[in-house]
């Protein structure tokens, strides 16, 4: 595949110039960890990881998220296999100032952000529209209905101009630290 540049904001642990990541269908994300001990537990099993006691905090909004990666996973699998999961990737921006109101957004909610980067990666990439990322129920019929407009990039039901998450696995590489965030999270 062809060589792609994106920008990522890191959320979680900082990263460092020349870092290499890897996704693939054997090698997951944060989201899918999250989801699967999510699962677990709404399973009736005892996960056993570090996410359990996070997830019991706020198992309805985990519930949520888990009916609608899970369902986005099973449509991805079935009629779009050529894109990458949404539990085996990075969540990234094809512009930087996309990626800089990805930052903004998150520390408006409350949430750290370390830096933005460059990646060049030679994975899958597809361009989502975040307005299709949808709340998950216990319907499976409606969830995956969903996930249908989600990755066939339908029109989304606010009207709205798409907001686009490009998401990329394969070999990605950090080619770039282009900002970073002191500990206010706001942008230097």
């Amino acid at each position: 595949m062809a060589e792609t540049y994106v920008y990522h904001v890191v959320t979680e642990i900082p990263m460092k110039l020349g870092q290499i990541i890897f996704f693939d269908n054997n090698h997951y994300n944060g989201v899918y960890n999250r989801v699967m001990a999510c699962k677990d537990i709404l399973d009736g099993k005892k996960p056993n990881d570090n996410f359990t006691k996070f997830i019991n905090s706020n198992l309805e909004y985990w519930k949520v998220r888990a009916y609608r990666e899970l369902a986005l996973e099973k449509v991805r699998k079935e009629k779009y296999p050529n894109y990458p999961s949404r539990m085996s990737c990075l969540y990234t921006s094809k512009t930087l100032s996309d990626a800089e109101m990805w930052a903004n957004s998150f520390i408006n909610g409350g949430r750290k952000v370390y830096q933005i980067v460059k990646l060049r990666t030679d994975g899958k990439v597809f361009d989502g529209d975040a307005y299709n990322v949808f709340d998950g129920t216990d319907n499976a019929e409606e969830n995956e209905r969903n996930a249908n407009c989600y990755w066939s990039n339908k029109p989304n039901k606010f009207g709205k101009e798409q907001l686009i998450e490009t998401l990329v696995d394969g070999n990605i590489e950090v080619v770039e630290i282009v900002k970073e965030f002191p500990k206010t999270g706001a942008l230097q």
